[in-house]
């Protein structure tokens, strides 16, 4: 993936997580956005910055725990 899709996605995912930032990262994000309006791609520390805010605050769901309610009928027939 190029790095300027990757600093669009990392945007959009912190979009949602604006009001959980810190004062200073609020401030660093939304110099993020103004570079992405210029359509600026980023340099490397920049892009360091930004991926170190989207992993601390985006945690992907765990779609593991959710297995048990979509197993398959066949499954269920064998074990009565």
């Amino acid at each position: 993936m190029s790095s300027y899709r990757e600093q669009k996605k990392y945007l959009e995912v912190l979009k949602k997580y604006e009001r959980s930032l810190t004062r200073q990262e609020y401030d660093e994000y939304k110099m993020f956005i103004k570079r992405d309006k210029d359509d600026d791609e980023f340099d490397t520390v920049t892009m360091k910055r930004l991926k170190e805010l989207h992993d601390k605050y985006y945690k992907p769901v765990d779609t593991s725990k959710y297995d048990t309610f979509f197993k398959k009928n066949s499954d269920q027939e064998s074990k009565e």
